[in-house]
């Protein structure tokens, strides 16, 4: 699932859960805002971690594929290195 629609789905979420809790709150408007605004902020603590993982995730992707770029690179820089010499080494005698 792409990260956009992950955002976009938790924003519908949040905006869902506020309009349903201000009609059906029996409390005073003071504390029915007050809990909107902690489930807000639960909301937005959740969509940072997962953002964050996300992150962690691809860094860690991008740090296998540089490595894997790199051990590639050296191995075929050696088997050039290794080719060019023997053939100069042919070339020679």
């Amino acid at each position: 699932m792409s990260t956009g629609k992950v955002v976009l789905g938790l924003l519908a979420g949040i905006a869902t859960g506020a309009v349903l809790g201000i009609l059906f709150a029996p409390e005073k408007g003071s504390v029915t805002r007050k809990k909107i605004a902690k489930k807000g902020e639960d909301y937005v603590d959740d969509l940072k971690e997962k953002f964050d993982d996300f992150k962690d995730g691809i860094s860690e992707k991008f740090e296998k594929v540089k490595e894997d770029v790199s051990e590639f690179a050296h191995h075929y820089k050696n088997a050039a290195e290794k080719e060019a010499k023997s053939e100069k080494a042919y070339k020679t005698t």
